[in-house]
């Protein structure tokens, strides 16, 4: 009897298995044109994808990385203009933005807005500075601080202090010593004394091997007095 149902559950499986097939054969049949098709649609994207990026944006990179060199070179010396607008022979970076994007890096929007600050052109300095969108932090925090600068220029300095304390936020490191002192010296100047000291507090507390924290007793006295 066992022998029997086990014949009979072979059997059914047997034909399931037959039915499933026949049915999947019958499926392509059917439709067997149209998938190929789909394939060979994916295959070619795929292909267009690899030689774009292979023969026209990696050379495109490698061109604008290149442009690129001689600012980086100007700005490192501290010829602001030249590394901004080059001089004729090189372009400077905001002629490399217009020409390349980010395809030299995303650094070239935060070097184009720090010439732009040390220019005085804070406007056009926060421009720049607000296309930013690298991931490092240290490079982040200094161009919230560098936004901070423009705003105290501008006058605003109640978007200044908030972009000084988000660059605090953004890397806890010694540089953070700096940015803490900047937003100090603002909440000064909007008549917030308070708030001032704890930014001089936590820079002698938090970062006592700083630059910032050898002279950062002045400062509390001075609010004191």
């Amino acid at each position: 009897m066992a022998q029997k149902i086990k014949n009979e559950n072979e059997a059914a499986g047997q034909q399931n298995l037959e039915a499933t097939v026949s049915s999947v054969e019958q499926f392509f049949k059917n439709n067997g044109k149209k998938l190929w098709t789909a394939v060979a649609v994916v295959v070619v994207v795929g292909l267009a994808v690899l030689a774009y990026s292979k023969f026209i944006y990696q050379p495109k990179c490698e061109e604008a990385m290149q442009a690129a060199y001689p600012a980086e070179l100007s700005f490192q010396q501290g010829e602001w203009e030249i590394a901004l607008n080059g001089d004729g022979n090189v372009l400077g970076f905001a002629d490399i933005i217009n020409e390349y994007g980010t395809k030299a890096g995303k650094a070239v929007y935060l070097y184009a807005g720090i010439c732009n600050l040390q220019l005085g052109q804070n406007e056009e300095a926060l421009q720049f500075l607000g296309k930013y969108s690298g991931k490092d932090p240290i490079l982040a925090a200094r161009a919230e601080a560098c936004k901070g600068d423009a705003y105290v220029g501008l006058g605003d300095y109640q978007k200044a202090v908030s972009c000084f304390e988000k660059a605090v936020a953004t890397a806890d490191n010694v540089f953070a010593a700096a940015y803490l002192l900047k937003a100090g010296v603002t909440y000064e100047a909007l008549q917030q004394p308070q708030k001032a000291v704890a930014c001089y507090k936590q820079i002698k507390d938090k970062y006592p091997q700083s630059i910032e924290a050898y002279d950062i007793e002045r400062y509390i006295n001075r609010i004191a007095e």
